[in-house]
């Protein structure tokens, strides 16, 4: 009962507009706030922000002093002619456009946040031609005439905000944007990488191309030789179907690499956001070999960094706690001024004089007293993302560093492949050598002098499987560090006391927050 004394004798001391009403309004505004707030209940997370430093990495992941990747990264992979092409695909992709379209949108949102934290000014002209009837308010000699109702106002709104909810608001709505941001570089790179494993594949399909056309060649050679000796009686009739058999399998196999090279294509074609004529017009790519590079120190710290999906799920946090500070307003009062001032007339030949000036000022209140749970639901809901959004982070933290050492096992494994097979490869060549200076000297035959050429064209085609597995996890690395992004560098860094640990949301610490 005191509080709704209060609240009408606020309003009419209000209405009144005297000298004195806007203390009285203060007064029974904080009144107000202590008999009859709705209590928020006792809600608080329940989540833990994991810290990158408490998770074990050094034996796996041990600090060698190298670099983090630079962002020409595909220039070091596969040279100009790759960097020319993802740079084409920065540009020229429908889904990163899409993704700026979304950062503009979220920019205009910001914008429309910011705007409703500071006062609205507007002017109107409304012009009502009415008959007044008998029998109501209007007293004669208006009653029962046909006159016309006229205003010309200039309104004014301020709402005084002194929780700071536009500004939590506004908080919220700029971390949205930086998760936007975030996930635009991070969509960039998911589209390098895409276009650089497509072009690590096109590589290996050319040649292994050239290695079945090669072996064709010598199949085609070792069959034209059995069918002489066949005929000299030296070889059975069997071995003849058994070299047509390899010959049509090697052709079988030299189309099966010319589509996949024509599929390869068409891929980087789409990844550019071109049709599959561009694709045509894609050289053979060439590769430089490159060493094992060192990992960087402080890795798992820096990381957090360096990953733009972890950056996202850290902006994704802070949004979560603007709009639990946002929910938390939504238990103290509102409070708006409005004024009025202009001219009021009835009939439109009076709207200009002296006498029809009009003129109004006041607050508008909005106290909550009972909700039906509503505003508790509301914030129970966003304290609940607030834990999402921490777990998601914690998960997206714990999946990076697994990510960077499933890569840092992946490369070392790979480059031992490919060191064993390079040797392999070099034995056979070197067997093929001796073979064919042997064949010269009349020790052994032709057909020999073929299979151990065809024995290293094979080895050779395993050893650029195992190229292509290696500079396929290079591109792992690569990626699992960033691909050269940093939150610095791009504005994107979370303020040190953005990400924080909720404190509990009690009905008496609300109270205080309040006073």
């Amino acid at each position: 009962m005191l509080a709704s004394r209060l609240f009408l004798t606020t309003l009419r001391d209000a209405h009144c507009f005297r000298g004195r009403a806007y203390p009285g309004v203060l007064i029974a505004l904080g009144a107000l706030i202590m008999s009859g707030c709705v209590s928020p209940g006792d809600f608080h997370s329940k989540a833990s922000l994991q810290s990158a430093t408490q998770l074990a990495t050094a034996r796996s992941l041990p600090a060698q002093g190298g670099q983090w990747p630079a962002l020409d990264w595909p220039a070091q992979i596969g040279g100009a002619a790759l960097q020319l092409l993802v740079d084409e695909a920065l540009t020229d992709n429908p889904g990163l456009q899409a993704a700026a379209t979304r950062l503009d949108a979220a920019a205009a949102l910001a914008d429309a946040t910011r705007a409703a934290s500071g006062p609205t000014i507007g002017a109107g002209f409304d012009s009502t031609y009415q008959r007044y009837t008998e029998n109501g308010i209007i007293p004669p000699p208006l009653a029962g005439k046909i006159k016309s109702d006229n205003r010309l106002l200039l309104n004014f709104a301020y709402d005084f905000d002194f929780w700071g909810r536009h500004a939590a608001e506004l908080r919220a709505v700029l971390a949205q944007g930086k998760v936007l941001e975030a996930e635009q570089y991070n969509a960039k790179l998911m589209l390098a990488t895409a276009i650089a494993r497509s072009y690590v594949q096109l590589r290996r399909q050319f040649g292994q191309l050239d290695l079945v056309d090669r072996q064709l060649a010598l199949r085609s050679a070792t069959n034209s030789l059995t069918k002489k000796r066949i005929a000299a009686g030296l070889d059975p009739q069997g071995d003849s179907e058994n070299g047509l058999q390899q010959l049509e399998s090697l052709r079988a196999e030299q189309a099966q690499w010319q589509q996949m090279i024509s599929l390869s294509r068409n891929q980087l074609a789409a990844l550019l956001g071109k049709g599959p004529d561009r694709g045509l017009t894609i050289a053979r790519p060439e590769f430089a070999p490159i060493g094992l590079q060192p990992l960087p120190n402080n890795l798992p710290l820096e990381l957090i960094g360096r990953r733009p999906d972890i950056v996202a799920a850290r902006w994704r946090i802070e949004a979560s706690q603007s709009a639990i500070d946002t929910a938390r307003t939504q238990f103290y009062p509102n409070i708006n001024l409005s004024a009025f001032v202009g001219l009021s007339s009835l009939g439109l030949g009076n709207l200009l004089k002296a006498g029809s000036l009009a003129a109004g000022v006041g607050p508008a209140i909005r106290l909550p007293i009972f909700e039906g749970g509503a505003l508790r639901a509301n914030l129970a809901g966003r304290v609940a993302e607030y834990d999402g959004a921490v777990d998601t982070y914690n998960q997206a933290l714990l999946d990076a560093l697994r990510e960077v050492a499933d890569q840092v096992a992946s490369l070392r494994g790979t480059a031992l492949q490919t060191d064993h097979q390079h040797k392999a490869s070099l034995a056979a060549a070197n067997a093929a050598k001796l073979s064919a200076q042997r064949q010269r000297v009349g020790t052994v035959n032709r057909l020999q002098v073929f299979a151990a050429e065809a024995t290293l064209a094979q080895l050779q085609r395993i050893e650029l499987d195992a190229q292509s597995r290696e500079t396929e996890a290079r591109l792992g690395l690569i990626k699992a560090l960033g691909g050269g992004f940093d939150d610095s560098a791009t504005g994107l860094a979370v303020p040190a006391a953005g990400v924080r640990r909720l404190p509990p949301i009690s009905p008496t610490s609300s109270t205080k927050a309040a006073l």
